[in-house]
């Protein structure tokens, strides 16, 4: 889980002028780093409400001192800011379940108890509910994707100001066959995002209202950029397709040394290289392209997972955290949990995830889906028994014991709680009943 440059020796090779067949070898040799699995990691990203009232927007300079007074805490994790003032904690390449979850639980008591103090909280949504917060941060990166965005829809600006995810971190899995093999592994985390998806559905609300989709959020990036935010073609060599898809996907932007950066219209990385204009790439602009795209899974070496909502409750990010770890690294759990989603594969789609219609169902109706709802179950199940194996602590497997209950077993997911506050009429959800979304500890689910 190392950062792409790390794989030079100098900065000659990432700043030179760099061709087509470099490119191309260059995001092959990087996109699966294969070997046995040892890492789970997770990056976890908050809105900021007011605590007192989690309805009323909460001013930008209150959301920079926020960020700012966060930032200066002794952190172990990576700490950001997002456009809409959410705040990302990213974990370290954790080798073990506890420990990842050790150090982002550290992280995020010290984040709480900062921000309690300027009357502030952590609030777990895939959406802003109940206003659209404005965008406070500024830099050259984010202001030229804003630029690019507007001139396709309005679903990229709201996925960067307005949402918040847990995305977890599993290694790529072995070179070879079978149910930690990275092609194997590669097609589960397709077929199985779309079960996280539905399971932990958490953006059902805009302005309080019900939007007809679980996870909102979802439903944004399936309508963004499609030549970022689709998983690419299927194909027999993974690294050939992965390599082929960034190099066809259009640049965002060229970097300049000063702002803004220079916005681009229809030029895909594969022709910048070709026509050397507006100025020849080099393997940093290789490599910092990479960096913007955006599909249900990413592959880093490692494979990222962004197909999940933020979740309720102080500690609810820990079962997505879990389940995923437990059905991608132990080896039973994997293969369950493969013969439970294989059965859902759709049908030849012209549409990759997550505009196929096993996404958009998981997306749309969450666990209320029969067949998402059929293989969450198996998964959960298969999770559970798997987490002891994994060395998690009773406190994690109580928490998926929990989650398991209140939803899996039950056809629903955390946007259901938020659908029975707004009723059948449709009506704007009111601060009633708000307190009564629990977390798993037996707390109420604070903003």
């Amino acid at each position: 889980m190392a950062n792409v440059t790390d794989c030079f020796a100098d900065d000659d090779a990432l700043t030179g002028p760099v061709g087509e067949s470099e490119a191309d070898a260059f995001v092959r040799g990087i996109c699966f780093k294969t070997g046995p699995p040892r890492f789970v990691g997770a990056e976890l990203e908050w809105l900021v409400h007011d605590l007192h009232d989690p309805t009323r927007p909460v001013a930008p300079h209150r959301l920079a001192e926020a960020a700012e007074r966060v930032g200066a805490l002794p952190l172990r994790s990576v700490f950001t800011i997002e456009p809409g003032g959410q705040l990302e904690f990213s974990s370290s390449p954790a080798e073990s379940l506890t420990a990842c979850v050790d150090e982002l639980s550290h992280d995020l008591a010290l984040a709480r108890a900062e921000l309690r103090t300027l009357g502030l909280a952590l609030a777990g949504y895939g959406k802003e509910p109940w206003y659209e917060p404005p965008r406070v941060r500024n830099t050259p990166r984010y202001d030229a994707m804003i630029v690019y965005y507007d001139r396709i829809n309005a679903a990229g600006r709201n996925v960067m100001c307005r949402t918040a995810s847990v995305q977890v971190c599993v290694d790529a899995g072995h070179e070879g066959p079978g149910p930690l093999g990275y092609a194997r592994r590669w097609r589960l985390a397709h077929l199985l995002g779309a079960v996280l998806s539905a399971a932990f559905a958490n953006s059902p609300l805009l302005l309080g209202r019900p939007t007809g989709w679980r996870s909102s959020r979802q439903a944004c990036y399936a309508r963004m950029d499609p030549f970022r935010t689709l998983a690419p073609p299927e194909g027999q060599d993974l690294r050939a397709a992965w390599a082929a898809y960034a190099l066809d996907a259009p640049v965002m932007f060229v970097r300049t040394e000063e702002a803004p950066w220079a916005v681009q219209r229809g030029l895909p990385l594969r022709e910048w290289m070709r026509t050397g204009r507006p100025r020849p790439p080099t393997m940093d602009d290789v490599a910092y392209h990479l960096t913007t795209l955006f599909p249900p899974i990413r592959p880093r070496g490692h494979l990222e997972l962004r197909m999940i909502d933020a979740q309720p409750g102080e500690d609810g990010w820990v079962v997505p955290v879990a389940v995923t770890a437990a059905l991608f690294d132990d080896p039973s759990a994997s293969e369950t949990a493969f013969r439970a989603v294989k059965a859902l594969a759709d049908a030849p789609s012209p549409h990759p995830p997550p505009r196929n219609a096993l996404w958009r169902r998981a997306a749309r109706h969450g666990l209320a889906d029969p067949e998402l709802h059929a293989a969450a179950v198996a998964c959960f199940a298969a999770a559970r028994e798997a987490l002891p194996r994994l060395g998690a602590r009773p406190e994690v497997v109580a928490a998926v014991d929990a989650f398991t209950e209140r939803y899996v077993e039950r056809g629903r997911c955390p946007a259901d709680d938020l659908l029975d506050l707004a009723g059948g009429s449709g009506g704007p959800v009111g601060l009633g009943g708000f307190g009564g979304l629990g977390g798993f500890g037996g707390e109420g689910a604070r903003p």
